[in-house]
């Protein structure tokens, strides 16, 4: 791993769980300093993920916002900003989650409301708000390395899926990665914009999920598996690494080479 990431600060959002927590520990131990540990309600789990990352050396900030609502967004930017200072690297992995809890006995209206609110509307006009601040603090430092901002996409949203999944999350993550393309042409070379674009990941859809569908994620993968909340982290810290200083609006398919003979 390389030792860019050392002495540096990191904003990771939805980092209370999951796909999040594992970005913001595997940034932690690359070196990150300070950290903000971003959430919506998820208190507990966001104090879970700052014991985690203190007692690999990275100091924790715990930010409480909901990116659905505009007050939320000004808080997180505010507070990461003040908190931090300068921002070195910022993932956008926080989403509304639909498929557990409450919000999967919603209807497909209110599910796909819900997602548009937050993974679409509320990813775009916070990393705007996000970008002029990066933009700016390059700007101030002569030969600093750009920041960077990495986007959680989806693989199968250019390609389509069948079903209610596939019609709520296809357009809303083309959206965010359409969306990351254009702010790659907007603010480079002063920040450095790519997406992860994952496959099959076993979060906790995945651990209760059916045979059927468990049988549909390892058969689609050449690798012949689930992904994990690790092979994502992994490739995070990959775009995110401050010396790879060429690779910017691009979207890494993180599938496992998804498997054309299923």
């Amino acid at each position: 791993m390389s030792k860019a990431f050392q002495a540096s600060n990191a904003v990771v959002t939805g980092s209370s769980s999951g796909i999040g927590r594992a970005i913001a520990i595997s940034l932690a131990k690359a070196g990150v300093e300070r950290l903000v540990v971003h959430y919506c309600s998820n208190r507990s789990g966001a104090l879970e993920t700052a014991d985690a990352i203190r007692e690999i050396g990275c100091e924790p900030v715990l930010v409480a916002a909901d990116l659905g609502l505009p007050e939320g967004r000004q808080t997180l930017v505010k507070d990461a900003f003040d908190s931090l200072g300068v921002v070195h690297t910022w993932v956008n992995n926080a989403g509304a989650d639909v498929l557990t809890g409450s919000a999967s006995s919603m209807d497909f209206e209110g599910k796909l409301q819900r997602l548009l609110d937050v993974d679409v509307t509320g990813t775009i006009l916070l990393s705007r708000a996000v970008a002029d601040r990066l933009v700016k603090q390059f700007d101030a430092k002569a030969n600093a390395f750009p920041a960077s901002m990495v986007f959680i996409g989806w693989d199968q949203a250019s390609e389509g899926m069948e079903g209610d999944a596939g019609q709520m999350f296809g357009p809303v993550k083309a959206a965010v990665m359409a969306f990351a393309n254009s702010l790659a042409q907007a603010t480079g070379p002063r920040v450095r914009v790519n997406t992860i674009a994952p496959g099959w990941i076993r979060t906790s859809w995945g651990e209760e999920t059916s045979d059927y569908w468990n049988q549909r994620a390892e058969g689609q993968s050449l690798m012949g598996r689930w992904g994990c909340v690790g092979d994502i982290a992994k490739a995070v810290l990959y775009a995110a690494d401050p010396e790879n200083t060429f690779l910017t609006a691009q979207t890494i398919q993180l599938n496992g080479g998804f498997n054309r003979r299923f």
